[in-house]
């Protein structure tokens, strides 16, 4: 089942702060281990899917095989601090990086080494951070409700605006007629 990388650590680490601090180090240590499996998915199904999607037109010109081989050379290059940079960017980036690692046919094993490294640090930095605002909910709590009415204040004067942008661009073209 999909689901958000972050949304994992965001709820272990939750969890282990509030309802079960006992299992700190089992619930950190799993999604430790979860983060860098999870990448080990996406590297294959780069690597397999690599040779299928080229044959669709849409992905032709997008993965052609210069850009595979330039891909290729970048992580060679740069494979490190391409996986340590690409793991603190989220909203699937992390997956693309992942598998256009394993469509450039990397060595599995430079990928997998290289990301230990990467996710372990992304890894405990996320949890450790939710862990500690976990710990601190009650003091937050009051910040979040201030959050929450700011932003549905942002949300409601841009949707007022919107509506009156539309009133005003309808008034005008009715004028022009």
């Amino acid at each position: 089942m999909p689901v958000s990388i972050d949304m994992v650590v965001l709820a272990g680490a939750l969890l282990a702060a509030t309802v079960v601090p006992e299992n700190m180090w089992l619930i950190y240590f799993s999604v430790l281990i979860g983060t860098y499996f999870s990448a080990w998915i996406a590297y294959w199904l780069g690597r397999f899917l690599g040779g299928v999607l080229p044959r669709f037109k849409l992905f032709k010109k997008l993965l052609s095989p210069e850009r595979i081989k330039r891909t290729k050379h970048f992580y060679e290059k740069w494979g490190l601090w391409a996986l340590l940079i690409g793991r603190f960017i989220p909203f699937g980036v992390r997956n693309c990086l992942f598998m256009s690692t394993g469509m450039s046919k990397l060595s599995f094993g430079k990928f997998i080494l290289r990301d230990a490294f990467a996710s372990s640090l992304w890894s405990s930095i996320a949890f450790f951070t939710f862990y500690s605002l976990g710990q601190n909910y009650k003091v937050l709590y009051h910040y979040l409700k201030t959050f929450n009415v700011l932003v549905f204040g942002a949300f409601a004067v841009a949707v007022i605006g919107f509506v009156w942008y539309k009133l005003r661009k309808s008034e005008r073209s009715n004028k022009v007629s």
